[in-house]
């Protein structure tokens, strides 16, 4: 099957390309792969990162198993890893472009027609209502080339200033947190470090369900290591600790508020550390002066007895390291409680060495490459809009004028959802996420979204919410259908790999941007972005000189050689030929000296100076604490280790479907289900100011009286979640609402 499509990509000059099978992700896997053969791909699920062995038949993917010598996952995959390419063949793939029609239709266009749809409607809204009036939703789930040139064409070629990514839905917080305490956003660990601590510390993080790799990473550690878990609910990984603190949703900054002045009452502190590396800790001590065992009780609701345990455990503790996840960063007050774990980590000394850190465990499978690389919120390689050197230094690496950067950063995605709201913005590109699923206050953003002009959603599958709202589909190829790199948690940088054909004439992401571009009429200031690794080294380029500076990685087969390859990897040195005779140097691209390793073991951190800062403030009350008509505490997170995000992907596996209810339930304490004579297994109905849902009553006591739990998988969780957001990263708080619950 081939498609004409009018391309540009030899200068101004426009051809016709004939797309044909190996042609933009549409065909088999490169010649240089033998066509039986076995290669290696990073997962495209969770953020572990695991590598994959993808065996071929003919060039094409028809099995996979977990890679054994990978730094990661040491020959281990969860259920999704091993179901990745099942999904691959649903029948609601999008394998064309889909245009809404007078009828209200959707029905398939070729290319040429969905290109020129996308252009020119985007471009009438622009001259209608002003250059801001579009704006994109990005996504930490495709591959780290393609997040950067959708940046690089939608802000300096489509001149679209105000783009955000999904990230901000589960990593804002700690991108946050970790730029104002270390000067950069930087997860200083690697995996090494939960084999290697005396004591693990989780807050809000259920590794044992939501990274099972990282967990078994855990079952490793030969230290007999004290486990605790910070947790409302009795979670899987609860279940495996050595002390749970089941405390009042939300009151974790008050907790290692009173943890740390335990810990400098017991002279349990690193004054060394402290004096030398960092500032602020006396004005932080005076602060936590206030928050003392008792305070500390009654905010938290924890018996006195396991505070004191606590305290006993970090300060017995050589190495302690410490955990977070969507349990902290998805709060009305995330900032200043990670920065609160950092804290303490900073206090205690414990960063820097083999099996500490102040750890956040990322989401998405490539959410630190959207962090670092998307160009919404932060410039290309973590650079800064506002910074006039940093503006300059991307326009010279990428060979365009200065002028065409924002010289501010994008709104946040909350504030784009509110501009829709308010009329300022007309129309919206999404790309590989599902706000009619995953945004909070979900039946007021399906109100939002309709009032658009324009929407055009760009996914691999057709079926989502959002596509099914949008007016243009763009059918884009998923994981094993490209190439590219993906970023995990402990910033490894590892290649994926295009080990199968995507269905009909849906294309690789990075191509369907190229030929936008040319469209629009941009495509020759990205000319040197003609695949996915000239665009990797663009991004090397770019890094240069800052924190996660990769310019010592040579190409992606040194990523292959060295097991993935953590950032920073700076290039450290030149072997210069004789002088005079105008040779250019050659890189010295040296082999990582091992492939596991943190940062700030020299006690350097980011900021000017070279110190980490203490931060703090009073914590705030819940948004909206339970009330006479709304009693109970809606907590919403991970369902099983079977479900990921929306279910746009899993859901598609008959193996994944049978692991988890398919059907939304709510967990309930028994007590409260007596108190409401609900049984086990009957229908309730779940109420908030917002919406309602029905479900079934599953009765437990892992969940705390006057607490309910749903799984944020389920499509109905987001009727009910308040639309509140943490101040400083904008993140949404999902986690803790009011709700009523009933019998049916």
């Amino acid at each position: 099957m081939t498609s004409s499509i009018l391309v540009q990509h030899d200068g101004p000059l426009t051809r016709e390309l004939l797309l044909s099978p190996g042609d933009f992700g549409l065909g088999r896997v490169p010649d240089r792969v033998k066509p039986d053969a076995t290669v290696t791909s990073v997962c495209g699920y969770c953020s572990t990162g695991c590598n994959l062995n993808v065996h071929l038949r003919d060039g094409e993917a028809v099995n996979l198993s977990p890679a054994t010598p990978y730094p990661v996952n040491l020959g281990m995959a969860c259920p999704k890893g091993w179901e990745a390419l099942s999904v691959l063949d649903a029948v609601d793939r999008a394998t064309t472009p889909l245009l809404r029609g007078a009828d209200g239709k959707l029905e398939p266009v070729d290319w040429p027609t969905a290109l020129n749809t996308f252009c020119g409607r985007f471009k009438q809204i622009q001259q209608r209502h002003g250059t801001d009036s579009v704006a994109f939703l990005s996504t930490g789930q495709i591959p780290t080339e393609e997040m950067a040139l959708l940046g690089a064409l939608a802000k300096f070629g489509m001149g679209i200033r105000h783009g955000d990514g999904n990230t901000r839905q589960c990593m804002a917080t700690a991108v946050v947190a970790y730029k104002q305490a270390f000067g950069f956003d930087a997860p200083p660990y690697t995996y090494a470090d939960f084999e290697e601590s005396d004591v693990l510390v989780f807050i809000g993080a259920n590794p044992c369900l939501a990274h099972p790799i990282m967990w078994e990473r855990v079952m490793r550690n030969p230290h007999s290591p004290e486990i605790v878990v910070v947790d409302p609910r009795t979670t899987e990984t609860a279940m495996n600790a050595t002390l749970h603190l089941s405390l009042a949703p939300k009151s974790d900054m008050a907790l290692f508020y009173g943890l740390a002045r335990l810990l400098i009452e017991r002279g349990a502190v690193d004054e060394g550390f402290i004096e030398r590396h960092t500032n602020g800790f006396y004005e932080f001590a005076q602060f936590v002066e206030e928050y003392t065992l008792k305070l500390t009780c009654e905010l938290t609701g924890l018996p006195a007895s396991s505070i004191e345990r606590f305290a006993e455990v970090v300060a017995d503790g050589g190495r302690v390291s410490f955990w977070w996840t969507m349990g902290v960063n998805q709060s009305h007050q995330g900032v200043r409680t990670a920065q609160a774990i950092i804290n303490v980590a900073l206090m205690t000394g414990n960063i820097g060495r083999p099996g500490t850190g102040a750890n956040s465990i990322t989401g998405q499978c490539n959410a630190m490459g959207s962090r670092l690389f998307s160009n919404t919120t932060n410039l290309l390689g973590g650079h800064d809009f506002g910074n006039a050197e940093h503006r300059q230094k991307v326009a010279d690496v990428l060979g365009i004028d200065e002028s065409l950067i924002p010289h501010e950063a994008s709104m946040a995605y909350p504030e784009i959802i509110e501009g829709i709201l308010r009329g300022k913005i007309k129309g919206l590109w999404v790309v590989c996420t599902n706000p009619l699923h995953s945004w909070i206050h979900q039946n007021q953003c399906r109100d939002i979204l309709d009032r658009l002009d324009f929407l055009v959603v760009q996914d691999m599958y057709r079926s989502t919410e959002t596509a099914q709202q949008a007016d243009l589909i763009l059918s884009a190829a998923g994981w094993g259908e490209k190439d590219g790199t993906f970023i995990n948690s402990e910033r490894r940088i590892g290649r994926i790999r295009k080990v199968k054909r995507a269905p009909g004439q849906a294309l690789a992401d990075f191509s369907i941007f190229r030929l936008i571009a040319d469209t629009w009429g941009c495509g020759e200031m990205l000319k040197d972005w003609t695949s996915p690794e000239a665009a990797f080294q663009i991004l090397k380029r770019l890094t240069a000189g800052q924190p996660c500076d990769i310019t010592g990685i040579r190409d992606y087969d040194m990523l292959d050689e060295c097991g993935g390859i953590q950032w920073p990897h700076p290039e450290v040195g030149t072997r210069k030929s004789e002088r005079g005779t105008g040779d250019s140097p050659t890189s010295d691209f040296r082999v990582p000296t091992s492939p596991e390793r943190r940062l700030f073991s020299d006690g350097r951190f980011y900021h000017a100076d070279g110190r980490a800062k203490f931060l703090f403030e009073d914590p705030r009350p819940l948004s909206e604490p339970p009330s006479e008509k709304y009693p109970l505490i809606l907590l919403t997170g991970r369902g099983s280790a079977s479900q990921w995000h929306t279910q746009t992907r899993t859901s598609k596996s008959a193996v994944l479907r049978k692991l988890y209810p398919q059907a939304v339930y709510v967990e309930l304490n028994p007590s409260d289900a007596r108190r409401l004579g609900i049984a086990h297994h009957e229908r309730i109905e779940v109420t908030s100011q917002r919406g309602h849902l029905t479900a079934t009553a599953f009765l437990t006591p892992t969940v705390q009286p006057g607490q309910v739990f749903i799984p944020m998988h389920y499509e109905e969780a987001n009727r009910l979640t308040d639309a509140v957001f943490d101040p400083y990263s904008r993140q949404p708080s999902y986690k803790a609402c009011a709700v009523a619950v009933r019998r049916i």
